[in-house]
């Protein structure tokens, strides 16, 4: 499969290039920073640009299979519109180009997710996270409505171990406590809903 990578050079999208590239698939970043990249140079094409630039994203689309994107705003609490802006930027593209599959990272708590959240971490979300969890959402909506066959990946709190191998994943999940997930686990999942119909048009909540 030909894939564009969104979000290449985080920690994220950086276990789903490396995913990508052992499968086989034909991979693409779009990356601000391909520097970041130069270990790969001889297993990825790499195209420098902005994920919320239409005309760089055009650049990087022609040809695809699918867009897996895994942007994030790292430390960061606002989110200075990246996902909104990204979100027009690939849909527009992705219908010009005839690329119809698109799975996007998001974050356990956006949207109807947050009802399966516990109180504290809803006072989470609702302070601290706010203004990143509220761009968020509206890019999921244009995405929801886009026509692309698009699945939203919502896992819960992140860490840096290793894959498992043994995540849930569900329209909707039970959460006790402070439920966490791995990156790498996160990308493996990335990598393999891009590649099967299975979560295709649903929301898919993973987490250990």
């Amino acid at each position: 499969m030909n894939i564009l990578i969104l979000g290449a050079t985080g920690p994220t999208g950086r276990h789903v290039v490396d995913l990508a590239i052992a499968a086989g698939d034909t991979v693409t970043v779009l990356a601000r920073r391909p520097e970041a990249l130069e270990d790969l140079a001889d297993q990825v094409n790499v195209v420098a640009g902005d994920a919320t630039s239409h005309r760089d994203v055009v650049k990087a689309m022609v040809g695809q299979d699918a867009v897996i994107s895994a942007l994030g705003r790292s430390t960061s609490v606002r989110a200075d519109d990246l996902f909104t802006r990204a979100a027009e930027a690939v849909i527009s593209t992705a219908k010009e180009e005839g690329v119809s599959r698109l799975v996007w990272l998001s974050s356990f708590g956006v949207g109807d997710t947050c009802q399966s959240a516990s109180a504290a971490q809803k006072i989470m979300y609702r302070t601290f996270l706010r203004n990143i969890y509220a761009n968020k959402e509206l890019s999921e909506k244009a995405i929801r409505s886009s026509g692309l066959d698009w699945t939203l990946v919502y896992p819960t709190l992140l860490t840096k171990g290793p894959a498992k191998g043994t995540y849930r994943a569900g329209d909707r999940l039970p959460m006790k406590g402070n439920p966490k997930i791995s990156r790498a686990d996160v990308a493996a999942f990335l990598h393999k809903a891009a590649h099967s119909p299975e979560w295709i048009d649903r929301d898919a909540v993973i987490t250990d």
